[in-house]
């Protein structure tokens, strides 16, 4: 006996609320400490680096890739990271379908909008050695990334905007029920 494929839920393919998506994004910022953590220490036992401000460019453009390849990978194949799968989020192309590579590529590097403005201003400034002064430009630059949002008719991030992808949410399918009919024990 086959099953009927199943309809879609309400509200799939929709643009997810901007709470739901901060959500995810403070969730992915937790999974991405333990990745760059590992990630930084990788690093600094390969190249037996003793002191944190002696090869930090290295480490920073190490870390880079790392990110990238974690984003990129996890977009092009599903369009899920670990956060948006517990959120129900998933990223598509303008017509709905998966990442290609060269979109998430340009996807992952469009998303550094959300932190270049906020840590360049802070730089200009002459600001950088500010932890106050970062995280409140960093405020400041999410808070400001999500008001374009907000004005967006679909609720789209401007990178999403760019790059010709969307979030949308996505939620699994039920699961058939496992019990048996009356009489069949």
């Amino acid at each position: 006996m086959t099953s009927a494929p199943v309809a879609p839920a309400a509200g799939d393919d929709a643009p997810p609320g901007l709470m739901r998506r901060l959500a995810a994004f403070i969730y992915e910022g937790v999974v991405l400490f333990g990745v760059v953590f590992i990630a930084g220490w990788l690093y600094s036992t390969l190249t037996q680096q003793r002191n944190a401000m002696v090869g930090q460019h290295g480490l920073q453009a190490f870390l880079f890739l790392v990110l990238g390849i974690y984003f990129i990978w996890f977009w092009s194949r599903g369009g899920q990271t670990v956060a948006m799968r517990a959120w129900h989020l998933r990223v598509v192309d303008t017509q709905g379908r998966p990442l290609t590579q060269a979109r998430a590529t340009a996807r992952y590097l469009a998303s550094w909008l959300w932190f270049l403005p906020a840590l360049a201003s802070v730089h200009l400034l002459g600001l950088d050695h500010s932890t106050g002064a970062i995280f409140g430009a960093m405020a400041a630059g999410i808070a400001g990334y999500l008001l374009l949002a907000r004005l967006h008719p679909q609720r789209q991030f401007l990178h999403d905007v760019l790059c010709g992808t969307r979030l949308v949410t996505r939620r699994p399918p039920p699961r058939a029920s496992s019990a048996l009919p009356a009489g069949d024990s």
